[in-house]
């Protein structure tokens, strides 16, 4: 609740209509968000994902129109709450490993009016959301941990250990404020990061303020930007594995020219992650570049899912990449102003798409300067700022 307050550019009133959407093994969770809402004075609308037998019947059974139809009252919805508090929970990570790629990507686009729509509110300051994942045996599985591990890491990474987390959290989006405002200051030109496996220039973009520690992840210990995918050139390699709808991908290897993709490959997975690079042309460019501290995240170990292991911060922390599409709250002038026409302008990707692609190598990040000067900006997990 702290995390979905502290998300929103407007002070979140009471009786706001505010939606609680859970997997069904995170039913406690949710009951207890519930009665915190409550007791808040908030108006909580649930909403259970559907389970992994009916996803399965969704997508190996659905006709295109039954897939890709947009069901009465969804505008409506997502027109009238002002928050979303979203609970991951999966009983299984690998249902829609034989669904065709082609059809999630038919189901996703036929969102991307909802995600419009749900972007715009958030850029006016009418809606906020936030996440977090809640231990299951699935995600321990796949992790390659016991669920009382599992548990324990979920606790330690959020702070749960702490006397009072949400006085912690509060502490580090203060200082990570602080950082975000000398990296918009020093009027970085373009990045160029190298490890092992990647050497990658990237554009810093126009009008571009630096996001991270918003409350929108629990946890979330990135600062990161929506670059001008237009500028992304030379070879990125992500070696942190992805989960993606029960596909795992590892080794991923992508040679940009231009600010698109002209070649990739990957150790494991290589099919699905051709496919998905096909859903739309932005699937094929940047729509963030981030960076992670290992001083603040507390995270060491995979965990099999998105939200943790992008927020890696282990031995040299990690930079990662987006493929699809970029955050509009990362343009720095007023929402109004940012039209269609002038998000294309300004370099700012569109895509159903949005999936962040991690390197762990021990590397460096060196800012070249609207000068023309060059200085380490990460280096070895940390910022060197």
């Amino acid at each position: 609740v702290w995390g979905l307050k502290k998300a929103k550019k407007k002070e979140l009133q009471k009786n706001s209509f505010i939606e609680v959407k859970y997997e069904y093994q995170g039913i406690s969770l949710a009951e207890a968000v519930y009665e915190k809402l409550i007791k808040q004075g908030f108006i909580p609308i649930l909403k259970p994902f559907l389970t992994p037998a009916m996803e399965k019947t969704l997508f190996f059974n659905a006709d295109d129109r039954q897939l890709s139809i947009i069901p009465p009252g969804l505008y409506d919805h997502v027109s009238g709450i002002s928050g979303t508090i979203t609970i991951i929970a999966p009983s299984s990570l690998n249902h829609l490993l034989e669904v065709d790629s082609k059809r999630i990507s038919l189901f996703s686009k036929s969102r991307m009016q909802i995600k419009k729509l749900l972007g715009e509110r958030e850029n006016r300051g009418d809606y906020s959301w936030t996440l977090c994942i809640f231990p299951t045996k699935a995600l321990a599985d796949a992790a390659g941990t016991s669920l009382d591990e599992y548990a324990r890491r979920i606790s330690e990474a959020c702070f749960l250990d702490k006397e009072n987390p949400v006085e912690t959290w509060s502490k580090m989006s203060d200082e990570c404020n602080v950082l975000k405002q000398k990296f918009f200051e020093l009027e970085i030109e373009k990045f160029h990061i190298v490890s092992e496996n990647t050497d990658l220039f990237i554009d810093n973009g126009k009008q571009r303020k630096w996001l991270g520690i918003s409350g929108r992840n629990i946890p979330s210990f990135e600062l990161f930007i929506s670059p001008d995918w237009r500028g992304t050139n030379g070879i990125y390699y992500a070696n942190q594995p992805s989960f993606r709808n029960g596909n795992i991908i590892k080794g991923i290897k992508v040679e940009f020219q231009n600010g698109n993709i002209i070649s990739a490959s990957a150790e494991q997975g290589e099919d699905y992650l051709l496919k998905i690079l096909e859903t739309d042309a932005g699937a094929k460019r940047v729509g963030e570049f981030s960076m992670t501290d290992k001083k603040f995240s507390k995270i060491n170990a995979f965990m099999a899912n998105t939200l943790y292991d992008e927020n890696f911060g282990g031995e040299w922390g990690n930079t990662h990449i987006a493929l699809g599409s970029s955050y509009s709250n990362s343009f720095t002038g007023l929402p109004e102003d940012f039209s269609h026409s002038k998000k294309e302008s300004l370099g700012f990707n569109e895509s159903a798409i949005h999936w962040d692609i991690v390197n762990t190598e021990k590397k460096t990040v060196t800012a070249i300067l609207k000068t023309g000067k060059e200085i380490t900006l990460y280096k070895d997990g940390e910022f060197q700022i």
